[in-house]
C-alpha cells in the first residue's frame, strides 16, 4: 500500500516529473554513481545487518543532555544474527530487558573504541577489534546490510570499506549522501516541495548567505508577521532555531544585534545559507512518517500521521501520539506527503523519512497546511512507531511517546524503573501492559529516558505520561 487505510492515494505522476526535472540540473546521476556498489534493493540477499545509530552528521546535537547515548536505539531495530555497534557502552539491565521482556532476539553488541566525538560511530567502525570483527561477520555471511540512523558519508565510506575488506557485498539501506542533504538541508528541501506542490505549501521564507542581507531579511519578515525566526539549514529538534518578536527586531540596530548573536552562538560558517522565516501561530504541528523503496521496487508508503508534543516557544519536540486531527486535515497532510517522497523518490531517496508541518485556521473548518522541514532519516517518532509495529500483531494501539526527565532519578537504572513500574512493564510474550522503555542511556546520569504509554484511548495512553508512570516513580 502506498498509504494508510482511509487515506485517497494521490496521482504522483507530476510529483516524479519534478523531482526528475530537479536531478537532472544537478546531474543527480552522476553524484550517485560512486555509490552505487554499496546501494540496497529489495531483492538482494538477506544477510546479517548492521544497526548503526550515529547522529554525527546533525550539528549541536552534542548540546542534547546525554546525546552520546543515543547511538542505543540502534538495538531496537537489532534481530538474531544482527550486529549493532555503539562506542558507549549499554546501560546494566538493557539488553537482558531488550531481549527477555521485548522478545527481540539476540544480536551481537560490539563497543568500539572512538575515533573523534563519541557520537561518530560509523567512524569508529574502520578500525580495532570491531573494524576486524565486522569484517568477520561479512566474510562468513556472505555481505552485510547496513542500516544506519542517516545516510551520511561516514556510513558510506564505512560499507565500502567493508565490502573490500571482507570480499563481499556490502549495501546500505538509506540515501546516499547527495540525497540524504536534499532531504535534511532546509533550503533545498524547500526547492524540492516548491517544485512539486508550489510556494503556497511552504512558510514564507527569505534566504541568504551574509550577514547584512540576513538582516535586511529578518527585518522585512518582521513586518509582515507577529513573529520571525532564523534557521540554521541542517540543525535538528530547533537545536538551529531562534524566534523573536517583530517588534523587538524592527530598527536597524535591533536585527544586527540579534542576526550577529544567532550567528555567533549557532557557530556560522560565512557563506552558509541561513532562512528567515514567518514564525506562524500555531500549536499543530503534525508529522506524516514514510518509507521510500528505491525507485521501481513500490511506491512511497505512509506509515502514520503523528501530533508532534512540543515544548517552549522555539518548539523543541520531546515526544509524539498519533494524530487526533480531523479526516480532512489528515487527508490533506497524506497527499501532500506521497507527493513529496515521490519526488525524493525519483532523485535516489531509500529508506525511513518524515517530513514537519504547520496547520493554521481552523482544524475542524478553513485550514492550511504547510511543510516546515524534512527528517531524512530516523527520529523521534519512527523510533517508538516502528518498535510498536515490531512487538504488537494487529493495528496500532493508542499511545504517547515522549522523552521524559526527572532530576530526582539521577543516579537511577532500568531495573530501578522497571521495579517501581512493576505490572504496568509491557511484556512482549504475553502482550500486558502498558510502558514500553527505550533509550535508557542517559537516564542514570541524566534522569532522562523515553517511553511509551499505551492507553485503551488516546485520553488513557496520555494520562499513562502524565499521572501515572511519575506516581509510579514516587515523583
Amino acid at each position: 500500500m502506498s498509504a494508510t487505510p482511509g487515506h485517497r492515494v494521490p496521482d504522483l505522476g507530476r510529483a516524479r516529473v519534478a523531482g526528475r526535472e530537479l536531478g537532472g540540473e544537478i546531474d543527480m546521476a552522476g553524484q550517485l554513481r560512486p555509490y552505487e556498489g554499496q546501494r540496497w534493493r529489495p531483492g538482494d540477499t538477506p544477510r546479517p545487518t548492521l544497526q548503526l545509530d550515529d547522529v554525527s552528521g546533525i550539528p549541536f546535537l552534542v548540546d542534547v543532555a546525554g546525546v552520546q547515548e543515543y547511538q542505543h536505539r540502534g538495538r531496537l531495530r537489532a534481530a538474531d544474527h544482527d550486529v549493532y555497534v555503539t562506542v558507549t557502552p549499554e546501560a546494566g539491565g538493557y539488553e537482558p530487558y531488550c531481549r527477555d521482556t521485548l522478545h527481540m532476539g539476540a544480536p551481537e553488541h560490539l563497543v568500539a573504541d572512538p575515533i573523534g566525538p563519541p557520537i561518530a560511530v560509523a567512524r569508529a567502525c574502520t578500525a580495532g577489534d570491531t573494524h576486524t570483527r565486522l569484517v568477520e561477520v561479512a566474510r562468513d555471511a556472505g555481505g552485510m546490510t547496513v542500516h544506519p540512523y542517516m545516510g551520511i558519508e561516514d556510513v558510506w565510506e564505512l560499507a565500502a570499506m567493508l565490502s573490500v575488506d571482507s570480499r563481499t557485498p556490502v549495501r546500505v539501506i538509506s540515501p546516499p549522501p547527495p540525497v540524504t542533504w536534499i532531504a535534511n538541508d532546509k533550503a533545498l528541501f524547500d526547492e524540492l516541495v516548491a517544485r512539486v506542490l508550489g510556494r503556497e505549501a511552504l512558510v514564507e521564507t527569505r534566504i541568504s548567505r551574509d550577514a547584512a542581507a540576513i538582516e535586511t531579511d529578518l527585518r522585512m519578515m518582521s513586518q509582515r508577521h507577529n513573529r520571525v525566526g532564523l534557521k540554521r539549514t541542517r540543525c535538528a529538534s530547533a537545536m538551529g532555531n531562534a524566534v523573536f518578536a517583530s517588534c523587538d527586531v524592527h530598527a536597524e540596530v535591533d536585527a544586527a544585534d540579534a542576526v550577529q548573536e544567532f550567528l555567533r552562538r549557532t557557530e556560522w560558517p560565512v557563506g552558509e545559507e541561513v532562512l528567515t522565516v514567518a514564525w506562524l501561530d500555531t500549536d499543530l504541528s503534525p508529522s506524516t512518517q514514510l518509507w521510500i523503496p528505491p525507485l521501481d521496487s513500490g511506491e512511497p508508503r505512509l506509515d502514520g500521521i503523528y501530533e508532534q508534543i512540543l515544548k517552549g516557544e522555539e518548539k523543541v519536540f520531546v515526544g509524539s501520539r498519533p494524530s487526533t486531527l480531523p479526516d480532512a486535515v489528515n487527508q490533506e497532510l497524506a497527499t501532500g506527503a506521497l507527493l513529496v517522497a515521490a519526488a525524493l523518490q525519483e532523485l535516489g531517496y531509500v529508506g525511513r523519512c518524515s517530513f514537519d508541518h504547520l496547520v493554521t485556521g481552523d482544524p475542524k473548518g478553513e485550514f492550511d497546511v504547510v511543510f516546515t522541514e524534512c527528517n531524512g532519516r530516523w527520529g523521534g517518532t519512527s523510533t517508538p512507531m516502528s518498535l510498536l509495529d515490531r512487538l504488537l500483531h494487529g493495528p496500532r494501539p493508542a499511545y504517547r511517546a515522549q522523552d521524559l526527565v526527572f532530576p530526582e532519578l539521577i543516579g537511577a537504572s532500568l531495573t530501578d524503573l522497571l521495579e517501581l513500574a512493576g505490572e504496568l512493564v509491557f511484556h512482549a510474550e504475553s502482550g500486558q501492559g502498558r510502558f514500553i522503555f527505550y533509550n535508557i542511556g542517559p537516564l542514570h546520569g541524566h534522569g532522562k529516558f523515553d517511553v511509551i504509554s499505551i492507553g485503551e484511548d488516546q485520553d488513557d495512553a496520555e494520562r499513562g505520561v502524565l499521572e501515572i508512570l511519575p506516581t509510579r516513580l514516587g515523583l
